[in-house]
C-alpha cells in the first residue's frame, strides 16, 4: 500500500458527511507506519473508541474509506471468535463486532452492513506473520504468507464492496 496523506484519507470516506471526515480522528503515527506491509489502513478512535475506520485502495472505486461503528460492550460470554477479513481466532475482546453504514442514500436510510474484525485492525500484521496469532485454536494454518495475504485483500475487498452496494 502506498503512503496516505491527511487529505487523501479525509476525501476517501463514503458513508459519512464531509463534515463527519473533517472532524474524525486521525492516527498520529501516519508517518512512521509500514505502509510496504499494510493491505488497508485501519485504526481506532483515540477520543471514541466505539469508532474504528478503514481506507482500503481498490482498482475499481481508488480509495475507499468505510467508517465503523464496533460493540464495545464487555458484557456477555468471553468466547473465541475469529476475524472475517484475516480468519485470526481471538479470545475475548479481540475480535469485535463492526457495522458500517452503506455508502449514499441506502445508509443514509439506516441500511448497514457487518462483520466481526480484528479490534485492533491490525489484520495485515497478522496475515503477514509479524504479529503472533492467539494461541486459542489448535488449528495450524496450512496456507504460506503470500496466500494467506491474497485472502485478506479479497475478504476486506469484498467488504467495500458490499458497503458501496445501495
Amino acid at each position: 500500500m502506498d503512503a496516505l496523506t491527511e487529505t487523501q484519507i479525509r476525501a476517501s470516506f463514503v458513508n459519512c458527511s464531509k463534515g463527519e471526515a473533517k472532524r474524525l480522528n486521525l492516527p498520529s503515527d501516519l508517518g512512521d507506519r509500514d505502509w510496504d506491509g499494510l493491505d488497508f489502513l485501519g485504526w481506532v478512535d483515540p477520543k471514541a473508541p466505539q469508532q474504528s475506520y478503514l481506507v482500503v485502495p481498490t482498482e475499481e472505486h481508488g480509495l475507499v474509506g468505510i467508517q465503523l461503528r464496533r460493540n464495545t460492550s464487555t458484557a456477555g460470554p468471553r468466547r473465541a471468535r475469529m476475524c472475517s477479513l484475516c480468519l485470526t481466532t481471538h479470545s475475548g475482546q479481540g475480535v469485535s463486532l463492526m457495522v458500517a453504514a452503506r455508502a449514499g442514500r441506502s445508509g443514509r436510510n439506516g441500511n448497514s452492513v457487518g462483520l466481526d474484525i480484528c479490534s485492533a485492525l491490525e489484520c495485515s500484521l497478522y496475515a503477514r506473520g509479524r504479529l503472533k496469532a492467539p494461541t486459542v485454536s489448535a488449528a495450524h494454518e496450512t496456507l504460506s504468507t503470500d496466500e494467506r495475504v491474497a485472502r485478506l485483500r479479497r475478504n476486506v475487498l469484498a467488504f467495500v464492496d458490499r458497503a458501496l452496494r445501495s
